[in-house]
């Protein structure tokens, strides 16, 4: 009998050691909705891609939490309303050990302005007239304009300058200078290894919310991150063993339009749209108070946002009026496309909006398409309406980027080709004055110049959530849903 209770004993006392133990061999396993479609900073554009790039590049300029540029791996220093040295920390290394250098960081942005290239960043960074390197760690940038918010443009990820040379396939063979390098890469995961630690990130492609929940209550991932509908929230939250984390977002989400288009063209039109829809309702009973209402690209404690924009009411007999206006009522119904993605919740969401606009005489027939298909659709321009989320915006350079009439695709990401001369003035006056409180006042007028025609209608800024267990606890979820707390997670930073 003693032998039997001394064999169960040492039984338990294994099982606690492998259960207790940390499987250091083994990678910290995030499961994501998608991965990476591109690995060059200079041409990637989504969300999934710029978010692990962010991780295995390095930038010139980061931001801090109050989303005001900061150094990355250089500090500046003004020289002139159009002049600026920047001086690169001299242990900056690629992944293979060579140095950052001058010629790099020219190399990066001369390709970026070569208008052949035809980068979508190209837009933003056009007030570059040159790029020079002075000596081994000393950048000079002419500009051809005074534009003060100029350093907090220069985020875009440094390649090294004679793979850029020789044409090297960054989109599909990263070499970059952050704290990860890629391991694989293939359609299923990525795998990107932590430079001083050697410890791995693998980035799982779970498209389906509900199988990830699945997968991360049966210990088959480690953590997930937004692309969660609130019902799914609410049960993580009542599981033992798994920790929830919720930040104020700051990603903002809206409705789009082909401006194109005969029908969503009409300003009118838009304008009864964003009356016939009920921001508050779906916030509080979809979203279960997971959002705020949106009026503008950046949210209310931006620096940039003028307090005094108004919300878009909620009014369906001011969306009639708009409708009638541009020539429908009840006899003669409106009849539009709205494409979203195949994710569960987004199509909810669309169900909503389509009831909504139903209910004013709008008979919405909605097309939801896998993530790659929708979202090359949008790029095209192959669209009447849609709905997505613009993450990580911070500084009012995405006004340019996103609304001036010189940043149509492929060029910039005005995809619903917005043509306004008064927002190109004001853009472009802001960007031109030295003075803060009148550049200020330019974007406010930019601001409520953009809620008057609609090119978007605001929705709503999503909190971001994440769900953790065992060795993920301890990571930072930050506002605008980028992956910044995987450089700092104590699991992977911690030596093997």
């Amino acid at each position: 009998m003693e032998r039997i209770i001394n064999k169960l004993l040492y039984l338990l006392i294994i099982l606690s050691i492998f259960s207790c133990s940390d499987q250091t061999g083994d990678p910290l396993r995030f499961g994501v909705t998608g991965l990476t479609q591109n690995f060059d900073p200079r041409f990637a554009t989504d969300a999934a891609s710029e978010r692990t790039n962010h991780l295995l590049h390095c930038s010139l300029v980061r931001f801090d939490q109050q989303r005001k540029p900061t150094p990355g791996i250089a500090r500046w220093e003004q020289l002139a309303p159009t002049s600026y040295l920047f001086h690169i920390d001299s242990n900056v290394t690629f992944w293979n050990g060579d140095a950052v250098t001058a010629a790099d960081v020219v190399a990066t942005y001369a390709s970026i302005l070569d208008e052949k290239n035809a980068s979508p960043h190209r837009s933003t960074l056009s007030l570059i007239e040159s790029v020079t390197a002075l000596d081994q760690q000393t950048v000079e940038f002419i500009l051809n304009r005074s534009d003060a918010l100029f350093p907090s443009y220069l985020v875009i990820g440094i390649l090294p300058a004679h793979l850029i040379d020789s044409q090297h396939p960054f989109h599909s063979q990263p070499v970059g200078c952050g704290n990860f390098s890629l391991v694989e890469s293939d359609q299923s995961r990525t795998i990107i290894e932590q430079r001083y630690s050697s410890r791995e990130l693998e980035l799982i492609r779970v498209q389906d919310p509900s199988t990830r929940v699945l997968k991360l209550l049966k210990g088959e991932i480690d953590m997930l991150q937004g692309d969660l509908s609130p019902q799914l929230v609410d049960h993580l939250a009542k599981q033992d063993g798994i920790e929830v984390i919720r930040e104020k977002g700051s990603n903002f989400t809206y409705l789009g339009f082909n401006l194109q288009d005969p029908l969503t063209g009409e300003l009118n039109i838009r304008r009864a749209i964003a009356h016939a829809i009920d921001r508050n309702a779906i916030i509080k009973y979809i979203f279960r108070q997971r959002a705020r209402p949106a009026n503008g690209l950046f949210p209310s404690e931006h620096w940039i946002t003028d307090a005094s924009l108004p919300q878009i009411n909620y009014s369906p007999e001011t969306a009639r009026k708009f409708l009638r206006q541009a020539g429908y009522d009840n006899d003669k119904r409106l009849a539009l496309t709205y494409k979203t993605s195949s994710d569960p919740f987004r199509i909810r969401v669309a169900t909503i909006i389509q009831q909504q606009l139903s209910e004013v005489g709008i008979d919405l027939t909605i097309k939801s398409y896998d993530w790659g298909t929708f979202y090359g659709d949008i790029k095209a321009g192959n669209f009447q309406l849609y709905s997505l989320t613009w993450v990580g915006l911070k500084t009012p350079d995405s006004y340019r980027y996103l609304f001036h009439s010189g940043s149509l695709p492929p060029t910039g990401a005005n995809r619903g080709r917005f043509q306004s001369a008064e927002a190109n003035r004001l853009i472009e006056a802001a960007e031109n004055e030295m003075e803060a409180s009148l550049r200020l006042q330019s974007y406010h007028q930019l601001q409520h110049h953009l809620l008057e025609q609609l090119p978007y209608v605001p929705l709503w800024y999503e909190d971001q959530v994440a769900a953790v267990r065992g060795k993920a606890s301890g990571y930072q979820v930050a506002g605008d849903g980028n992956y910044d707390g995987l450089e700092t997670h104590p699991w992977l930073i911690q030596a093997k």
